[in-house]
């Protein structure tokens, strides 16, 4: 009760800072620079591709003559424009954006999301605070028309209602109402599982095999081995660390993904050759990889765990396991576990025998579209492998006998269970977008914009990216903020201080900029693959940011004093 009062009182004054940010400070602007590979289509159209869309290039100007300038731009007033296409001395076509923030109060919303989601331990009011705040900043006080409903009607909203909800909790209904999840489960324990060890590590392997990162890997790898992992009494504390730390850390360093061909047209720098062309780009993704020490020394460290090596885990992990091991319970007392009690309940129809086929089968169809799909567009269709096993599995159900009310009744179930994780993600988009808004980023790279000995700025880069994603909640979203900014930085740095190895030293600035992002994306109770970590492991959201952030900042540091070490002995 002590601490609700104290989220209140602290909400109450968040509100007051918010109405004197929009009435007394003036927003700072800054031009941003996006790059984008430009080509002409078949009408001879100049045009780009942005989410796998062809969008055409609008009129181009030259850059001495754009308002979007950095010296045209000014403290007070909107400029004129949203965007444009310029032509830069150097012949690059780029697209200018304006971009402001207020100083330190632009981290003004993310502290009181994350602050009341620590004092409260109830991540959807705290959000919904943190997105009332950001608006009062913004001077949008219909919070309703202006900020809800434009973030529920995004095309990311949409697809958190499509798959998260219908597709993915469809699934998990069907697969609960069938039994096919607790003949897996049996099966797997029969054969593979032979205790809470063979469970974490098997759990570990198929994080490893779904490498593809993000969202994707979390909710495949959570919604298989959940029923298997409680049948062997793994944690949920455990098992949503484990979840976690295999999602994007381990696509950081198997980047055989979408990560190379997102982030390569972020990292131009103008007058660096081996940053040139997006084939010398994607090569030096690749070249970098021996220096993510983060996402190595995270994998590994989840490893450990999985053989009961728990001295780098911290307290709440280790009591975990033996709480599990002894009582047999898999959540603290007075914990509230993401996942819906529905899905729990024995709810299989007597004249209906469970196989193992019917999990198995949709399964290996959703995983091989997804990789499939990834081959031939370079971009995993996650949609159509969830809709076609969900498609599979009710078709299977129908086929065995069981009647329309039953699996409808089970679907129904399914989505009753993951109601509240798709709100907090909905929330999540919106909180994250405010921040962006806000410029809060902005505000902590324009940080370290002096002069430093070059061997410090990596972990600089790596803290203040650790930092942004945590706000935000988004790896790939501080990706698009740091990487323009922080590249440059590193190549002006290096080049007035005469590093010998420009290349080895631009290859560790990003590699701390690549996992500080990903080490501050996990640790946030505000990220998506936080809350479905917690949420397909059946874990409380809090219970799982708080127990993994012993592990990972232990990586976290370890991997700062590599990057330290490597710019001053290899650079």
């Amino acid at each position: 009760m002590h601490y609700n009062k104290l989220a209140l009182y602290l909400f109450f004054l968040s509100l007051l800072a918010a109405f004197y940010i929009n009435v007394e400070i003036d927003p700072r602007w800054q031009e941003q620079q996006y790059i984008y590979q430009t080509y002409e289509n078949q009408n001879d159209e100049l045009v780009y591709k942005l989410n796998q869309k062809e969008i055409s290039v609008g009129p181009v100007v030259d850059y001495r003559d754009s308002p979007l300038r950095q010296t045209a731009l000014v403290s007070k007033g909107k400029p004129a424009l949203d965007q444009q296409w310029v032509k830069m001395p150097d012949e690059r076509l780029v697209i200018l954006k304006p971009s402001f923030h207020y100083g330190i109060w632009s981290l003004l919303p993310a502290f009181i999301a994350i602050s009341l989601c620590l004092l409260t331990k109830e991540p959807i009011t705290a959000l919904l605070g943190g997105t009332i705040v950001g608006a009062i900043v913004l001077g949008r006080y219909d919070i309703t028309d202006k900020v809800l409903l434009p973030s529920i009607s995004s095309d990311g909203a949409a697809t958190i209602v499509l798959l998260y909800l219908w597709l993915l909790g469809g699934l998990m209904g069907v697969w609960s109402k069938t039994g096919a999840a607790q003949a897996f489960a049996d099966y797997m324990t029969t054969h593979f599982v032979r205790g809470p060890r063979s469970a974490k590590l098997v759990t570990w392997l198929l994080g490893v095999i779904f490498f593809q990162g993000g969202t994707i890997s979390t909710v495949l790898v959570g919604t298989t081995v959940k029923p298997m992992a409680d049948k062997a009494k793994v944690s949920h504390e455990e098992m949503s660390y484990i979840v976690d730390s295999t999602a994007s850390p381990i696509a950081s360093v198997l980047a055989f993904n979408a990560w190379p061909a997102y982030i390569q047209s972020l990292i131009f720098v103008p007058g660096v050759a081996f940053l040139a062309t997006e084939p010398d780009r994607i090569r030096f993704f690749f070249s970098s990889i021996p220096f993510s020490f983060y996402g190595i020394i995270a994998v590994l460290g989840t490893l450990l765990l999985c053989f009961n090596i728990t001295w780098h885990c911290g307290r709440r992990i280790q009591q975990a396991r033996l709480r599990a091991m002894h009582t047999g319970k898999l959540d603290a007392d007075g914990s509230k576990p993401l996942d819906g009690k529905e899905l729990h309940k024995p709810d299989v129809p007597a004249h209906y025998t469970p196989k193992v086929y019917e999990f198995v089968l949709p399964l290996v169809t959703l995983i091989g579209i997804a990789i499939t799909t990834f081959i031939i567009t370079g971009s995993p269709k996650v949609n159509w492998a969830f809709a076609t096993a969900l498609c599979l599995s009710c078709g299977i159900a129908l086929v065995k006998g069981m009647s329309l009310d039953e699996l409808i009744s089970g679907i129904g179930n399914g989505f009753k269970s993951v109601v509240v994780a798709s709100v907090l993600l909905i929330l999540a988009i919106t909180v994250g977008g405010i921040n962006k808004e806000i410029g809060g980023a902005l505000y902590l790279i324009e940080l370290i914009g002096q002069q430093l000995p070059f061997w410090t700025l990596p972990v600089i880069l790596q803290l203040l990216t650790m930092i942004i994603a945590f706000s935000t909640g988004t790896s790939w979203g501080t990706y698009a903020i740091a990487f323009p900014l922080a590249m440059p930085l590193a190549w002006a740095i290096g080049s007035a201080q005469g590093v010998a190895h420009p290349e080895i030293y631009m290859a560790i600035c990003f590699a701390a900029v690549l996992n500080g992002s990903v080490y501050g994306d996990q640790c946030s109770p505000i990220s998506d693959t936080t809350i479905l970590s917690a949420m397909t492991t059946g874990c409380d959201l809090m219970d799982h940011v708080k127990s993994q952030l012993v592990p990972a900042s232990i990586a976290a540091l370890c991997a700062g004093i590599l990057w330290t070490l490597s710019a001053f002995f290899l650079a």
